[in-house]
């Protein structure tokens, strides 16, 4: 059990939920409520059996230095992303991420479609945002083992969500969303620069696991530093 990887797992989670709730409650004032979590429940499904497949297949026969560097660099590949788009929110250069336009493109495809289509919509919003959750539990378990509990962690974010989200019955745009991203993208870059450097020189940390606190502060600096610096720059806002 990996308790150092909880927070980022269970914020990451909770963000691509909202995201998901956010299409399947747009859903739902088209086709009904039970319809529409039908379509949810069909993606969470075909989660499920990624994640089991995964489990029982990623797993063997690998040897820790290359699923350490394999994780690595996947996280520090997704955590870029989520960094870099988090600093050009914060500095003005990209739109900030809104629920509620969401919502409304999402219900301007509907009144376009029919019943099938708008299933469709749902189960493709819930598979993909429930993706990106897929392959972080993915590597933080490949590293951990601890399958069950981190898949019990993301499962947790979602009921949390969606108990939320149904009962105020609209998108959760209270939801500090690029705070989290900045600071879950610290999270996760910190990991991956861990894990690939200790995959490719060995115990490089004389501080062991609290290193990734050093490590979260530094990229938390750097990433403040760059808004300051864009902020200086040309404004070009970009959705």
């Amino acid at each position: 059990m990996d308790w150092p990887a909880v927070l980022p797992l269970f914020l990451t989670a909770s963000v691509e939920w909202v995201e998901a709730f956010t299409i399947v409650l747009a859903v739902s004032l088209t086709i009904g409520w039970g319809a529409s979590l039908g379509a949810a429940a069909a993606g969470l499904g075909t989660l499920a059996v990624l994640t089991v497949a995964s489990g029982g297949a990623l797993s063997l026969g690998l040897n820790l230095h290359v699923i350490r560097f394999v994780i690595g660099v996947f996280l520090l590949l997704f955590g870029v992303r989520w960094l870099a788009k988090a600093i050009a929110r914060q500095a003005g250069l990209k739109a900030l991420h809104d629920e509620d336009v969401e919502f409304r493109e999402t219900r301007g495809r509907l009144s376009r479609g029919d019943w099938f289509a708008a299933w469709l919509i749902a189960y493709k919003g819930m598979l993909l945002e429930g993706l990106e959750v897929w392959l972080i539990v993915v590597a933080f378990s490949l590293q951990s083992q601890a399958w069950l509990f981190d898949g019990a962690t993301a499962v947790i974010a979602l009921l949390l969500v969606f108990v939320a989200g149904l009962a105020v019955r609209a998108p959760l745009r209270r939801v500090p969303e690029n705070a989290i991203k900045f600071m879950v993208g610290a999270m996760i870059v910190s990991f991956g620069t861990f894990w690939t450097l200790e995959a490719l020189a060995g115990d490089v940390w004389p501080a062991g696991d609290w290193s990734l606190l050093a490590l979260e502060a530094f990229y938390l600096a750097g990433g403040q530093a760059l808004v300051r610096v864009m902020r200086r720059g040309p404004r070009r806002v970009t959705a």
